[in-house]
């Protein structure tokens, strides 16, 4: 098997093909890395295939994947016969890969149109403790498993387990699930969102979320919790697991809500404290 080892002193960081993240996404992290830092600037020449096929040990083919993606990512300009390009970013561009500006919704509808979704699990059962806490119920509820996929790649990008009150049931088949992401199909069946509660942690890639998620088991995750309210109380829970080789979390808030909202909070599980 090939392995990425050979990394220059100004690179990133060693990567291998034990790292459970596939040879093309490490080399694409590379490089993306390496733009970033401004270590390759705007207008600056990548090097070319071989010689990045030569200092990582890699392949042609999985040098032309990382390439293409960070084509995708519109990080880059690849001319043909020419080579690959950085590409000077227009800070009023809108289309830029980070998202910024979008709204929590609007990046829903985005992903909607660049995924489809994949319904690995659904019935009735009685949910895990901290899900019966959460909601207040130790009453069988509706389990939605959902694996979303990049449309182009079918790459898996990631694992979303819902609960939900099982007289949402008919509401949320397997074919509708397929048909309109989950908010949009809970808007429809009259369910009335207050609130979401959002907790992010992180966790080691057990061995259905390594599978789902096609990465190794051990591998770093993130899982983001999120707790809908309905007429101030909770009604359904909504947990996302996602690899940060592959996925990013962006939080935006302007210098009045720093101050004086709520929206963001560090909770320590030391000791009972907050800061």
């Amino acid at each position: 098997m090939e392995a990425l080892t050979t990394v220059q002193q100004d690179r990133a960081g060693p990567v291998s093909a034990a790292a459970g993240v596939p040879l093309h996404r490490q080399l694409f992290l590379v490089l993306h890395d390496e733009i970033d830092r401004g270590v390759i600037g705007p207008g600056d020449a990548l090097p070319t295939e071989q010689t990045l096929c030569d200092q990582f040990g890699v392949s042609r083919i999985t040098v032309r994947r990382a390439l293409a993606d960070l084509a995708d990512r519109g990080y880059i300009e690849r001319r043909h016969g020419v080579g690959s390009f950085v590409r000077r970013h227009d800070p009023t561009d809108v289309s830029d890969a980070s998202g910024a500006g979008r709204s929590f919704m609007q990046g829903l509808r985005q992903a909607q149109f660049e995924t489809k979704v994949e319904v690995v699990e659904i019935g009735k059962r009685r949910p895990p403790r901290a899900i019966g806490e959460a909601l207040g119920t130790s009453d069988e509820l509706l389990q939605i498993v959902r694996v979303r996929r990049q449309r182009r790649t079918d790459e898996p990008l990631m694992v979303t387990e819902a609960w939900v009150p099982p007289e949402l049931a008919d509401a949320l088949t397997e074919p509708e699930l397929r048909r309109a992401p989950l908010y949009e199909l809970l808007s429809e069946a009259g369910v009335a969102v207050d609130r979401v509660r959002h907790e992010i942690t992180a966790e080691i890639a057990g061995p259905r979320n390594a599978h789902l998620l096609d990465t190794a088991i051990g591998a770093a995750l993130l899982r983001v919790n999120r707790v809908a309210f309905v007429a101030g109380a909770p009604h359904h829970c909504v947990s996302t697991v996602l690899s940060p080789s592959r996925s990013r979390l962006l939080l935006s808030q302007t210098a009045d809500e720093m101050e004086t909202g709520d929206s963001l909070r560090i909770a320590h599980d030391v000791g009972g404290h907050t800061g």
